[in-house]
């Protein structure tokens, strides 16, 4: 297959090396653009004041890889790669391998799912890959997994446009207890902003807190209940996967707001 990777962590992080690499050797044809730092919660900011620019990049993939690295933002290094470095459209765009998990309400300020939602608002089928720990370096198991989906939906397509929200446990192969189908959960954040005092004498706000895991979504959003929490989930070793789509149209909420009467005369 045709792959296009990106990802937020930039072009020296081990988790897109391991995952392009990973997929080069399996026979796909990879192309990298990502960016050329850390990128991380970026959302999905475009860069729209100022050129982009593009270097290639050599020596750090598989020789067959082709590698670009971009002074923009996750989103801007998809789009870019779609409109002007590719001579034509992947089969899919791969995000990743992400240090860090994707979970939950995180998602909204991923550069990692982002840089796949601009695949997927491009019409092309797109994965993000997280591994959920920040520490372990191993990104092998993901990588693995990474590449037997790949090879899956070579045989089997993704039935409709959609992102597939990946997150794999930080453990050895072996540990993953499976995969399974997941609905998004909510994180939600306490003690966000850590108040600090510079050596001026000038007060600044550092963005720090811990997780709130077990939150559970609205029942209002009219999720399928049967189907389990992208956080729980990977609590017990299991791959999550989350289908997600970039229309955030509430619909419950067109029925509450159904009505509305409006006069403007």
């Amino acid at each position: 297959m045709k792959l296009l990777i990106s990802n937020d962590d930039g072009i020296s992080a081990l988790g897109i090396r391991t995952l392009a690499n990973a997929l080069a050797e399996a026979g796909h044809d990879v192309t990298v653009v990502c960016p050329d730092r850390e990128r991380s919660a970026t959302g999905h900011g475009l860069t729209l004041h100022q050129p982009i620019r593009a270097e290639i990049v050599e020596s750090i993939f598989h020789p067959s890889i082709k590698a670009w690295a971009c002074d923009g933002t996750p989103s801007d290094c998809v789009k870019l790669a779609l409109w002007a470095l590719l001579d034509s459209p992947p089969d899919l765009v791969l995000s990743g391998i992400n240090q860090g998990a994707n979970l939950g309400t995180e998602i909204l300020y991923s550069g990692t799912v982002s840089a796949a939602m601009e695949g997927m608002i491009e019409g092309i089928p797109s994965i993000a890959f997280s591994l959920t720990s920040h520490l372990v370096r191993d990104f092998q198991p993901a990588a693995k997994f990474a590449t037997i989906l790949v090879e899956k939906l070579a045989v089997k397509p993704i039935p409709d446009l959609m992102l597939l929200n990946v997150n794999i446990p930080a453990v050895q192969w072996e540990e993953i207890a499976g995969v399974k189908l997941t609905r998004q959960g909510v994180r939600r954040y306490v003690d966000v902003f850590d108040k600090r005092i510079d050596p001026r004498g000038k007060t600044y706000y550092w963005l720090t807190g811990e997780v709130l895991e077990e939150v559970e979504p609205p029942e209002g959003l009219n999720l399928p209940q049967q189907v389990p929490i992208d956080v729980h989930v990977v609590r017990n070793n299991y791959i999550s996967i989350t289908p997600l789509q970039y229309n955030l149209t509430y619909a419950t909420g067109l029925d509450k707001l159904s009505d509305w009467n409006f006069s403007l005369s």
